[in-house]
């Protein structure tokens, strides 16, 4: 059997979204990816592959990372859908992993998504607005309060 290399390898959902919860909790710690792999006994290319859902993370190591990132086991897997949820495409909610994950793998948006709870509510619907102008989008007409 034939391994496929990382680079062509596409990253299960699951995987996607455990590893982009593992990024989320290690910034917010203020944490390095060398400091996390130092404590897990790994090298930070392992962590790095782990956070972009390259490889899969056992169980075991999961306990290991949750106690380190002082985070419960639940909380790698929130936001995903219930395994008991309806498969058939036109019930099931829409997947919002993916676009999760796009957003915090890069440092702008990491920073974006931590910012942007902080920013007053009348306001945030302006940087909505110069998002979507900036990322050709068409504006939404909408009453700014």
């Amino acid at each position: 059997m034939t391994s496929v290399p990382d680079t062509e390898r596409v990253p299960n959902m699951v995987d996607l979204h455990v590893g982009m919860r593992i990024r989320l909790r290690r910034k917010a710690m203020g944490m390095s990816q060398d400091r996390l792999a130092d404590a897990l006994g790994l090298t930070f290319q392992q962590v790095q592959k782990y956070e972009r859902g390259l490889n899969r993370v056992s169980a075991s190591k999961l306990y290991d990372i949750a106690r380190t990132l002082r985070a419960s086991i639940p909380y790698f897997f929130e936001g995903l859908a219930s395994p008991e949820a309806p498969t058939r495409p036109d019930l099931a909610e829409p997947d919002s992993a993916e676009f999760l994950y796009d957003l915090v793998m890069t440092p702008e948006g990491l920073e974006l998504a931590a910012l942007f709870p902080r920013i007053e509510r009348r306001h945030r619907r302006l940087v909505l607005e110069m998002a979507r102008v900036l990322a050709g989008e068409s504006p939404v007409e909408t009453n700014v309060d």
